[in-house]
């Protein structure tokens, strides 16, 4: 699908342009273009990012070509930016990214995507409604598009801490459930989050720091407070991943604790069984017969387990004393 808006002073002039008309509007100095692909073919985009428009074969081919990295390439009229989006859904196997590139000249703005985006979608809505406010000039409006793609990042963190807060509340129901594997695949999660963000602040830094030509003065605070809000992600990143190394911790000590109390009450129980122990092996060993012959059968039973009782008792009080049971 492929999107076309023509506007002039900020108001929508045109819309859906075939190749010929967006090749004039080119032309026309007073006007600034967007032009969104949306799954666009290989040849469909070709037509309009080599055919129309006339960018580097090299960022072509990186903008068809799925790259995990973000990155933003400066030629003489235009930038080239590859940006990432995110989708997560707890429950799902796959932390999703989609790839946003950007290519932002003085007066054209051209997104191309694989799959459909909400951010480009809602900046699509915006422009409907109120177009002078977001689209007087490209850097304007990529800004938009940045921004609303940065703000569905919130979704994903308030997934992952509801996913986080579950772990925490099902560690500390059981000691005995089985949370590892959960805890290192929302691990994994984060630890995907925190390398999709990282280089991403290093590319808007660079529109922040007001590196760009293409990005006008008055609009770098903009920029400033998307990498801001970049950061606020990151932070949270890091402090979901120190969370989850806490239910870890938490998880692997109250188990260790459980172990534990097992072993003392193994211990204990083979403890009180010494004596009988002892005993009988006496007497099995240095007695043929049992009870002696001659002697009263009631009478050496008594004695045997009375010994044991009494020693087994004497046990158990001395454990008992030194706070071991």
């Amino acid at each position: 699908m492929i999107r076309t808006f023509v506007f002039n002073n900020g108001k929508i002039a045109g819309q859906d342009l075939d190749l010929d008309s967006l090749r004039l509007v080119l032309f026309d100095k007073g006007l600034n273009i967007w032009v969104d692909l949306e799954a666009a073919t290989d040849d469909e985009a070709k037509r309009i990012l080599d055919g129309v428009f006339g960018f580097h074969p090299l960022a072509i081919e990186d903008c068809l070509t799925l790259s995990e990295r973000p990155k933003v390439d400066e030629y003489e009229t235009y930038l080239f930016l590859v940006i990432h989006a995110v989708d997560y859904t707890r429950g799902t196997t796959d932390f999703r990214t989609t790839e946003l590139n950007i290519f932002m000249g003085k007066d054209f703005l051209v997104t191309f995507h694989r799959e459909p985006l909400r951010s480009v979608t809602a900046t699509m809505d915006r422009v409907l409604k109120n177009a002078p406010a977001v689209a007087r000039a490209p850097d304007r409006l990529a800004h938009t598009v940045l921004d609303f793609l940065f703000e569905n990042y919130r979704p994903v963190l308030e997934e992952l801490s509801a996913e986080i807060t579950e772990l925490e509340e099902k560690v500390l129901a059981s000691a005995s459930a089985d949370i590892l594997g959960d805890v290192l695949k929302v691990k994994a999660e984060v630890q995907q989050l925190r390398q999709i963000i990282a280089p991403q602040r290093e590319v808007i830094a660079r529109f922040a720091r007001g590196e760009f030509r293409f990005v006008r003065v008055h609009l770098l605070p903009y920029f400033r407070d998307l990498y801001d809000q970049l950061v606020r992600i990151s932070d949270s990143a890091e402090s979901y991943r120190d969370s989850l190394t806490s239910v870890l911790q938490v998880h692997l000590n109250l188990q260790q604790t459980q172990v534990n109390q097992v072993i003392k009450v193994l211990t204990v129980l083979a403890t009180l069984a010494l004596p009988i122990f002892v005993i009988t092996s006496f007497y099995g060993m240095n007695f043929e017969h049992f009870p002696p012959e001659g002697s009263d059968a009631l009478t050496a039973y008594a004695w045997v387990f009375g010994v044991t009782a009494l020693c087994t008792g004497a046990l158990y009080w001395w454990l008992k004393r030194k706070g071991w049971l």
